[in-house]
């Protein structure tokens, strides 16, 4: 038997086989609550440091630094009926993602979950702890460097707080989305939210490149091929992909569309001790890019351009919608931008050409948008200034209201 700890007290979980002694006693329990700490600027991954865990009578910090098998704590979130808490559980979705290549059985973002009862979206944690549960967070050691050892009891403490609260905040959040009507749109967007992380951490997104606008088919069929070489170079590296090429010295090379070593090394900002371990590798890639048959190169779809007043009405209505989601507790940037606004009329107007349904005409969106979008292209509906000294001073006034 375990005794509760005490409120203030953690375990501090060091070896493999506390690691294995504590998924033992979470497995007991149908849902657990999670955190990690994590630094992200000096690898290929983010080098996870510390993995903080609460579950009833459970309290701990599993130094990753010193206990280097997790798989039973991996594996034990995976099992089918038991619920993960986390708060903005990208990282951390995205670790077990790596470890076991599978997905929580149950996940439950408190920061999500946020955005659907509140109009706040993305809060921070202490932010949502303050808004739900009226209850005081630790503030210090935001500027940890969660490699150095040892770490100091303020620092350990820091790092559980943020577990501490999760458990109260998600039987609060449920009860209020269930009152709601919003389980369903929560576990709707639970689904949507994982599999965008998991593509983004499975699909080479080479466009995320910036200074790519206004390059031809034949630079981006470059750009393309030296995203590609960079990114295996950065893995094999165990280092950021920018380091081993900036996104303007790889746009500049797409320019000069020249696989010659000696051109690539004369241009400014190439001049670096390693280059010639990569010298090889980049003209390789380069000359790939440059040969690619010419209906092969990227982006050369064509588009009907959209009509110039698309822009003006997805800022009107995006105003609009924003106004009658902070009236129904949703928060704006949740449900979307401006951008998703102008996808949405596009469809509606037949210049949506994308293959996925824009975000607004899909699922608890829809629901949410649809209708209020409909009546105001319709003129069944207006937006108007009601109290100018109003948190929300436009009103939307449709004709069956008078």
């Amino acid at each position: 038997m375990h005794p509760r700890p005490a409120p203030d007290s953690f375990e501090v979980i060091s070896t493999d086989l506390q690691v294995r002694d504590l998924a033992d006693r979470l497995a007991e329990h149908s849902h657990l609550c999670f955190d990690t700490e994590f630094v992200s600027e000096h690898t290929y991954r983010s080098q996870l440091c510390l993995v903080q865990v609460a579950a009833p009578g459970i309290l701990a910090v599993i130094d990753t630094l010193k206990a280097h098998d997790l798989e039973p704590f991996w594996r034990l979130l995976a099992e089918p009926g038991r619920t993960t808490v986390v708060h903005a559980g990208r990282e951390e979705l995205g670790f077990i993602l790596h470890a076991i290549k599978a997905r929580p059985s149950s996940l439950f973002d408190v920061q999500l979950a946020a955005g659907l009862i509140d109009h706040d979206f993305p809060a921070g944690y202490a932010s949502i702890v303050r808004r739900f549960l009226n209850l005081p967070t630790n503030k210090g050691e935001t500027r940890t460097d969660w490699r150095q050892r040892p770490l100091t009891q303020a620092q350990l403490e820091y790092a559980v707080d943020d577990v501490r609260h999760l458990e109260q905040l998600w039987r609060t959040m449920e009860g209020q989305l269930e009152s709601l009507g919003r389980v369903d749109w929560m576990q709707q967007e639970m689904a949507a939210w994982q599999d965008d992380v998991e593509e983004s951490f499975s699909r080479k997104r080479w466009r995320r490149v910036s200074g790519l606008n206004g390059l031809s088919r034949r630079e981006l069929a470059v750009a393309r091929e030296l995203w590609h070489w960079r990114d295996a170079v950065a893995e094999q590296r165990d280092m950021p992909p920018k380091r081993v090429l900036r996104d303007d010295l790889l746009v500049e090379l797409c320019k000069r569309k020249s696989a010659d070593e000696r051109q690539i090394s004369a241009i400014r900002g190439m001049q670096r001790s390693d280059l010639r371990y990569i010298l090889t590798g980049l003209s390789e890639a380069i000359g790939r890019g440059l040969a690619l048959p010419e209906e092969e190169c990227p982006g050369g779809e064509r588009h009907r351009a959209p009509p110039p007043q698309l822009a003006m009405l997805g800022q009107f209505l995006a105003t609009a919608v924003a106004g009658m989601c902070r009236s129904n507790r949703l928060a704006p940037a949740l449900v979307g931008t401006s951008s998703d606004m102008r996808d949405l009329l596009a469809y509606k107007l037949g210049y949506f050409e994308d293959e996925r349904m824009p975000l607004l005409a899909t699922g608890w969106r829809a629901e949410v948008v649809g209708t209020l979008v409909d009546d105001l292209l319709a003129g069944r509906a207006a937006l108007r200034i009601g109290d100018i000294r109003s948190h929300d001073p436009l009103v939307i006034e449709r004709w069956g209201d008078r």
